[in-house]
């Protein structure tokens, strides 16, 4: 099957079912006749921008990334307002604290914007490693992001 019907599919799996991890999403593909690897799944979620969030019952769940009507730009300032609530630079890195569940969609739009003080991100449970090419860069990084930050948010 090509990359584009499969990719297809899995949009319409994700919108239509809870679909929490690469496992459940391979079943729900196979269900539908279609077989694919981990690894072309998980290129997939990379592709797609496929990331986990929580919905209204508390359930973690895949959702793909996408910026609604706001400008990326936007959408990272709302990001950082909500869910922020600690930065650290560290030599060329940012440590930034999230709340619960937030870190891996903060780190989809930085990845999406691809800003010149970030080189890479990882994103965990709450917290995102924001990895810049050189001090410089990460201090403009913690400035962009404290200009934003919610007062009552941080920790």
């Amino acid at each position: 099957m090509k990359k584009e019907m499969r990719q297809g599919k899995i949009e319409q799996l994700i919108n239509q079912q809870v679909i929490s991890n690469q496992e459940e999403l391979m079943q729900a593909l196979q269900a539908i006749g279609i077989s694919a690897t981990q690894a072309t799944i998980s290129r997939d979620i990379r592709e797609m921008q496929i990331v986990k969030q929580q919905d209204g019952n508390g359930k973690l769940r895949y959702v793909i990334f996408k910026a609604n009507n706001q400008s990326e730009q936007d959408k990272l300032y709302k990001a950082i307002s909500d869910a922020v609530t600690a930065i650290t630079t560290v030599e060329f890195m940012n440590v930034i604290h999230t709340t619960p569940r937030n870190a891996n969609v903060l780190a989809a739009i930085l990845d999406d914007l691809s800003l010149p003080e970030v080189a890479g991100t990882l994103a965990g449970f709450d917290t995102v490693v924001v990895i810049s090419p050189s001090r410089e860069a990460a201090a403009q990084l913690y400035a962009l992001f404290m200009e934003h930050v919610d007062p009552d948010n941080l920790l």
